[in-house]
């Protein structure tokens, strides 16, 4: 096993002379009571400072909307940089450094950690030079190590070697006017495996040497990646089982001497109560994957830093021994950093306590080297990202009613259909997961007009750059996909998704029959679906090629790839509909019957 030590270019950092700010927390105290600080070390302990992040996302500027927030208002302009205190704008590369590096100062025995999704899904700032722009800004920032996301995949295993290993891209050469020279800290990938050989693609671990300790890190991400990533660029890879992983690399450690283990899993949960700057540090009835994961895991596993789901909470979870461990996740987009504090016995090599704090990155001070770097991209993606496509007429959200069906999931359907008609596309499906934000009238993001939407902004709500394909399919093989679509159903262990349709097709359900027999009607045109009769979709590669755990696409035949892109297809329907405007979806082409 490959095993990362602590590498020259960290040393300085571990030689900083600091004061060490500490919390004590015991392991079996909720993650609200906080004890006061010790007036002084104890004899034998080391403090140790974990910094960690979670699906920043290619986020280098400040996010807008939603994803730019902490806490909940009608729009930005309710919502300032240092409050109300509902309400807090935050996020940015260059304010989530200024950040890490003044709490980094507080503690020389600092390692800044990410549970996975630092690219993948970017805005086009990152995106248009394959995400290189983000691995600088992470290399800038000071980030050691870093679990693999399912986002990490999106263009498959080759490239992410390349991203970690650095080199020109094999396709556009190195666009950026420089060489890449790929990621200073260790990607960790304990559960993705060759098929032939069965390796990890990266380490399983890493350990760091801090103050005469030692403290292991797992990298991990969910099992579940091959549903929700396209499937041609994982083909030679397995991904296993995350709790069976993570006990089988503690054990390892363990025989290595490690004695303070810490997961980076890209897997979580949900708390019931919105994140806000009063909930980021709460876990109100924390539900969804994690809770298993944590209650399978071995008692040598001391904490769990997670991600996957955008949500923050900060936990104590039981695991195998039903003794309870911190579990925490810092939202999403640079918007949190989780302030952990350690203090490790020197002479067993166990922790004694830990404090974990999630804090806000708020918009006030700027690291200058970030700014210029986001900067220079800015300047040089400038061209394509403010040249205007089309219009809307109002905001067009990606927000769904009570059927699953969004106003945008409609326009993005109806903009794939008319860019295959050529093809004989009779009707379109589109997947939620892929609609990343939503079109607003307001936004004058580069300079246009309100209405106006730039090639940014739509890129945006379609970061995949996944291809357009049309293929045949009956009327039973269709049923068959939709079918799929319920949680529970057909092996689906994911969430429900409920397909987006373009305007000739309607379709209603009733989830409450049994599997099988949810889909209630099926109508093209006014006309049933006849089973055994042929038809021609449009629907993304993604989807195509089973994405979403919807395996019934791959039944499809006759498949033809457009020349051109998702988003090139959305863009062509925003210009070829101005003046006046693309109108928000109608959102009455799927029903709920009960």
């Amino acid at each position: 096993m490959t095993v990362r030590e602590t590498q020259a270019h960290f040393v300085r950092r571990r030689l900083k002379v600091a004061s060490v700010v500490f919390v004590a927390l015991s392991l079996l105290v909720p993650s609200s009571t906080l004890a006061t600080p010790p007036a002084t070390t104890p004899p034998h302990a080391v403090d140790v400072q974990l910094l960690a992040i979670n699906d920043f996302h290619g986020n280098l500027e400040p996010p807008g909307g939603s994803g730019g927030r902490v806490g909940v208002a009608a729009n930005d302009q309710a919502c300032t940089d240092a409050g109300p205190a509902t309400c807090v704008l935050a996020g940015g590369v260059a304010y989530l450094a200024d950040d890490i590096k003044d709490l980094e100062a507080t503690n020389p025995n600092t390692v800044v950690v990410s549970a996975g999704d630092n690219i993948g899904a970017t805005p086009l700032l990152s995106a248009a030079f394959h995400d290189e722009p983000t691995i600088e800004a992470l290399n800038m920032l000071g980030l050691d190590v870093s679990a693999v996301g399912n986002h990490e995949f999106d263009e498959g295993v080759d490239e992410l070697l390349r991203i970690q290993n650095g080199g020109c891209h094999p396709t556009d050469g190195c666009d950026t006017g420089h060489i890449y020279q790929g990621a200073d800290f260790q990607f960790l990938a304990a559960n993705v495996v060759y098929k032939d050989s069965g390796e990890p693609i990266f380490p399983a671990y890493a350990i760091e040497h801090l103050g005469g300790v030692k403290v292991g890190f797992i990298g991990l991400t969910l099992e579940g990646t091959p549903d929700i990533v396209s499937a041609g660029g994982i083909a030679d890879v397995n991904f296993l089982d995350e709790a069976t992983t993570i006990n089988a690399a503690a054990s390892e450690l363990r025989d290595q001497g490690v004695k303070t283990i810490v997961v980076l899993l890209h897997q979580g949960g949900v708390q019931s109560v919105p994140i806000s700057p009063t909930a980021i540090n709460t876990c109100v009835n924390i539900s969804g994957a994690i809770v298993d994961i944590v209650h399978n895991l071995a008692p040598t596993v001391d904490m769990v830093i997670t991600g996957h789901t955008h949500n923050a909470y900060n936990c104590t979870l039981p695991n195998s021994a039903e003794s309870l461990i911190p579990v925490t996740s810092a939202a999403s987009f640079g918007r949190l950093v989780t302030d952990i504090d350690l203090r490790i016995n020197s002479r067993s090599g166990r922790p004694m306590s830990i404090a974990v704090n999630n804090r806000i990155v708020f918009r006030d001070d700027q690291d200058a080297g970030e700014a210029a770097l986001v900067s220079t991209y800015k300047t040089a993606v400038a061209p394509i990202a403010n040249t205007v496509v089309g219009s809307i007429t109002a905001d067009i959200t990606n927000t769904n009613n009570t059927a699953g069906e969004s106003a945008l999931g409609d326009v993005i359907a109806d903009a794939q259909r008319a860019y295959t008609q050529g093809s004989g596309a009779q009707f379109a499906f589109m997947n939620p997961g892929g609609i990343r934000t939503s079109l607003i009238y307001g936004a004058i993001s580069g300079g246009e007009l309100p209405g106006e939407v730039t090639f940014g902004e739509a890129f945006a709500v379609q970061p995949f750059n996944n291809l357009v394909v049309t293929q045949d399919m009956t009327g039973d093989q269709i049923k068959t996909v939709l079918e799929q679509s319920f949680k529970g159903c057909f092996n689906r262990t994911q969430d429900t998704v409920i397909l987006q349709v373009s305007a000739e097709f309607h379709y209603s359900y009733n989830d409450s029959l049994a599997c099988g027999s949810r889909i209630t009607s099926m109508t093209l045109n006014g006309t049933s679906l006849d089973p055994n009769t042929t038809y021609r979709v449009t629907m993304n590669n993604f989807l195509a090629d089973g994405g979403d755990s919807f395996p019934g696409f791959r039944a499809g035949t006759n498949r033809v790839n457009q020349v051109g892109f998702d988003v090139d297809a959305l863009a062509q329907y925003l210009g070829a509909h101005t003046p006046p405007g693309v109108a928000p979806g109608p959102q009455d082409r799927i029903m709920k019957v009960n």
